[in-house]
């Protein structure tokens, strides 16, 4: 019959998983505004997404599922996984772009400016909050969308997002590399 996550076709999933990275980007901004003083997009693409949330939580789905009613695990594995995550990421983010977009090195307790007590902390919080509260309510407005509509707005927002994150990752490889894809094109025209 197709592929199902938790009772969700790939058109829900897709839903539920742009309302994380929504989400996520919310929280990015917001944080960085307190932090900061001003408003950053916080998202890769232009689009109000921060995809890295929309993973996350998808990961950790099927990370803490069996620990779910047990919140103190919960608490201990949202910190612990979270920060991996974090650490993996920030790796990732090295290697592609030669930078990483978040910096912890004002706060105590830091490592090397891309991990941090606090935030460490943070995400166990996150994690009880999303698992205990937040989900259920975002799986409810999942599931009152009509499998079909689902399916549609799911991958309008996979394709929009995929366009806008291409674009984005094309101008900013080019802009690292110093080069256009203008003159890409006129060097394979040269051979």
């Amino acid at each position: 019959m197709g592929y199902t996550f938790h009772g969700m076709n790939l058109g829900q999933l897709a839903v539920w998983f742009f309302i994380y990275s929504f989400f996520g980007w919310m929280m990015e901004c917001i944080v960085i505004r307190i932090q900061l003083g001003y408003w950053e997009n916080r998202g890769f693409a232009k689009m109000p997404f921060c995809v890295i949330y929309g993973f996350g939580v998808f990961i950790a789905y099927h990370i803490f599922a069996p620990i779910e009613h047990n919140y103190v695990a919960l608490y201990i594995s949202g910190c612990i996984c979270a920060t991996a995550f974090e650490f993996l990421t920030a790796q990732v983010m090295l290697k592609l772009f030669g930078e990483v977009w978040w910096n912890y090195e004002h706060l105590p307790f830091n490592y090397k400016g891309i991990l941090c007590l606090e935030s460490t902390l943070g995400w166990g919080v996150l994690a009880l909050l999303i698992f205990g509260i937040f989900n259920s309510l975002v799986e409810g407005v999942v599931f009152m969308m009509e499998p079909g509509m689902a399916m549609v707005v799911g991958s309008v927002l996979v394709i929009a997002y995929i366009v806008d994150f291409s674009v984005n990752f094309a101008k900013n490889i080019s802009a690292k590399n110093n080069f256009s894809l203008m003159q890409v094109v006129r060097r394979i025209k040269k051979r």
